[in-house]
């Protein structure tokens, strides 16, 4: 027997990896060392400071890669993979240096790989970083022939100095919260059970509420805030920031409260999206769930000393950025606690 007939065909990996090479390379910065293809990466760290400190993160972008499977749109969960981790990195304050990335499939398409590693390389060139190196496998007999898995991580660098670690935090600072696109990448398990198995919704259904097909919505993609808050990382205008992922509100907040600061979050204050309201009601999901589970239409918090609220404001004004002030920090336990 060869390969080939345990169901690996080494020949359609080899013209995948072809095609990675090539757009890797359109991401390449001057710090990039050699070609992808070895069995590492290489990056010189040359003219970082003294204090530079490395900052890293590795994520996936979980059942979200079942819509795209379905409908066959593949390059959006590239983008949402790389953006997920630029956000999970500057919320302390870190600016992305390089990424690597994880494709494993029960059979590799070449095509498919292209467009996946495409919405990669098109994200990583957004912010001005390196694609340097990544895995393919082929695992016939794990993963169905017609489905994938796709993870990465992202490697930044911060000076010591200006680390967010929420050791910045005080009562008295105000929350502000950025719109989210959508589910972003998050609480997608729920939502197929609720919307496509239990409800029968098919993907292509156009929903009036929602304003477009409903496997529309579900791959709408994970916001980058790197654009609106690098800028204010820079001013030093921020005590932390929140990246609201899996865990909702509830559980991400309180990552960044130090003690005896709690997060005292109103409720109102901004509207929740119609693809939220539309999984609650079908689901009779409780409201509780709903903010422990997803980002409601908040996908990242900043949390702004009280002397610098007005200036963040007017940043954002003349940014035309859409932001809500939805709560200050308090004394008290180190949770969210909701109000009306």
């Amino acid at each position: 027997m060869r390969y080939r007939d345990a169901g690996v065909d080494i020949a359609a990996a080899d013209r995948a990896k072809v095609q990675i090479r090539q757009l890797a390379r359109k991401t390449f910065t001057s710090r990039v060392i050699g070609n992808v293809g070895a069995f590492g990466g290489f990056f010189s760290l040359a003219g970082l400071p003294e204090d530079a400190v490395l900052v890293s993160s590795m994520d996936g972008v979980g059942t979200k890669l079942k819509i795209a499977c379905v409908l066959g749109l593949h390059s959006g969960v590239g983008r949402d993979l790389v953006n997920h981790s630029v956000n999970d990195i500057s919320v302390h304050g870190a600016r992305p240096l390089f990424f690597l990335d994880y494709l494993a499939a029960g059979k590799l398409r070449p095509r498919v790989v292209a467009e996946v590693v495409g919405g990669v390389a098109e994200a990583c060139r957004a912010v001005r970083c390196a694609l340097i190196g990544g895995e393919t496998a082929e695992m016939p007999g794990f993963y169905p022939e017609d489905e994938y898995d796709l993870a990465g991580c992202m490697v930044g660098w911060v000076r010591r100095a200006r680390l967010l670690d929420g050791s910045h935090v005080q009562p008295g600072d105000m929350i502000f919260g950025l719109p989210s696109a959508g589910l972003h990448t998050n609480g997608y398990t729920l939502v197929r059970r609720i919307l496509l198995e239990k409800e029968g919704i098919p993907l292509s259904r156009y929903l009036p509420e929602l304003g477009r097909r409903l496997g529309e919505e579900l791959l709408q993609p994970h916001r980058c805030y790197w654009p609106v808050t690098e800028p204010l990382l820079e001013k030093g205008w921020l005590a932390a920031l929140v990246h609201v992922t899996g865990g909702g509100l509830t559980e991400n907040t309180p990552r960044v409260l130090p003690r005896g600061c709690g997060a005292e979050i109103r409720l109102g204050s901004w509207e929740p999206l119609p693809i939220f309201r539309l999984i609650e009601r079908c689901g009779r999901v409780p409201h509780d769930d709903m903010l422990r589970t997803f980002n409601m239409g908040l996908g990242m918090l900043l949390i702004v000393p009280e002397r610098r609220a007005n200036q963040v404001a007017e940043f954002l004004k003349r940014r035309k950025e859409r932001f809500f002030i939805v709560g200050r920090i308090v004394r008290g336990p180190s949770k969210v606690r909701y109000v009306t």
